[in-house]
């Protein structure tokens, strides 16, 4: 294997064990995005986009460069003087063309995969810490919202103990009243039967006056 296909080879394997390390769950998606957010990889993400297009694009002439070894060696040009030896070393560049093929085509797919891998577990870890976030923002609105009721039962029931009082001062008031009334119509009855007396006495005081009248006026 020449050292072009070595290294793809070997940054293939790099690309197996990465996302075997993002898919077993070895780490949180919160401590992968701490991590993917690391003053180092911070770094190399600023131009992680520049470097993404530069694989992708070795990556595709690797891999057209192995399509056209394996359209070359593919359909070998046959002859009846063709040594034994010159077939297998056609047959074994067409099977290193092939694996060719396949390694770039893996470490293609792999780069993609690991790139949308990455983006998954940046967003998962950000809607965890929001739905995180939107729950403990849950639990102290409904613990506001309980002291709210809790103290709002308090106030109601202060509101019924001063409504009950207030309604035992009206009765208190209205019997005191009806008291008053009553009294006020017994002054106003012996005020009554007193003026009848008065009227009764001062008739008869003078009738009593006029007797005593007539009888000076017959001694004379």
């Amino acid at each position: 294997m020449s050292l072009q296909w070595t290294i793809i080879a070997s940054f293939l394997y790099t690309e197996i064990a990465i996302v075997l390390l993002l898919t077993l769950p070895i780490a949180s998606p919160a401590r992968w995005k701490k991590f993917f957010q690391s003053k180092f990889l911070a770094y190399i993400s600023a131009q992680a986009t520049i470097y993404f297009l530069v694989l992708i694009g070795v990556l595709v002439l690797c891999l057209l460069d192995a399509i056209r070894e394996m359209q070359k060696y593919s359909n070998p040009e046959t002859s009846d003087h063709q040594h034994l030896d010159a077939e297998m070393q056609g047959n074994m560049r067409l099977f290193r063309a092939q694996r060719n093929f396949y390694i770039s085509g893996f470490a293609l797919f792999l780069l993609i995969v690991i790139r949308r891998l990455v983006q998954m577990i940046s967003e998962l870890a950000s809607l965890l810490a929001q739905a995180e976030a939107n729950f403990r923002q849950a639990q102290s609105a409904t613990i506001t919202a309980k002291t709210l009721l809790q103290k709002q039962g308090d106030d109601d029931s202060k509101s019924m103990k001063e409504i009950e009082d207030l309604r035992s001062q009206i009765l208190t008031l209205e019997k005191e009243l009806s008291k008053e009334k009553k009294d006020k119509e017994a002054v106003k009855s012996q005020a009554e039967s007193l003026n009848k007396e008065y009227d009764r006495l001062a008739e008869e005081h003078s009738r009593l006056q006029k007797k005593v009248t007539i009888a000076g006026g017959d001694k004379k």
